[in-house]
């Protein structure tokens, strides 16, 4: 529940190389009060089958800046392992997960509620503040 004295956080991830909810995924989220204080975390949770985040903590009081860490590269190595058994590898030898994890920073407003999508796919991400 959001008071006038705290800003709520919700994400959801989707794999936009497959179209649907990137599942599994590990997500922590730390707050700060202040650009220069350190930063605390809060709670982790993994994404469900509709790819949401839905047991992050609420926010303390002050928090002026909030990062989402997405876990993201077990999954695409699981991803990638499957499309593997399907298809032969046409690859460099670079890494197997480009992006091995994703980090969000955002600053935040007391009373506002945050919804910050994830759009994830094995070379790219793009994130975005929703609704």
């Amino acid at each position: 529940m959001t008071t006038s004295t705290t800003a709520s956080v919700s994400t959801h991830i989707l794999d936009t190389s497959v179209g649907r909810p990137a599942v599994g995924v590990a997500v922590r989220l730390a707050a700060r009060r202040g650009r220069d204080a350190e930063w605390q975390t809060l709670g982790a949770g993994a994404t469900d089958a509709d790819g949401r985040c839905k047991d992050l903590p609420a926010l303390p009081e002050a928090t002026t800046h909030v990062r989402l860490d997405f876990a993201v590269e077990p999954y695409l190595e699981e991803k990638q392992a499957d499309a593997q058994q399907d298809a032969p590898a046409n690859r460099d030898s670079g890494p197997a997960v480009f992006f091995p994890e994703v980090a969000v920073t955002f600053a935040v407003v007391p009373g506002e509620h945050y919804h910050v999508p994830l759009l994830l796919n094995p070379f790219g991400y793009s994130v975005y503040r929703g609704s």
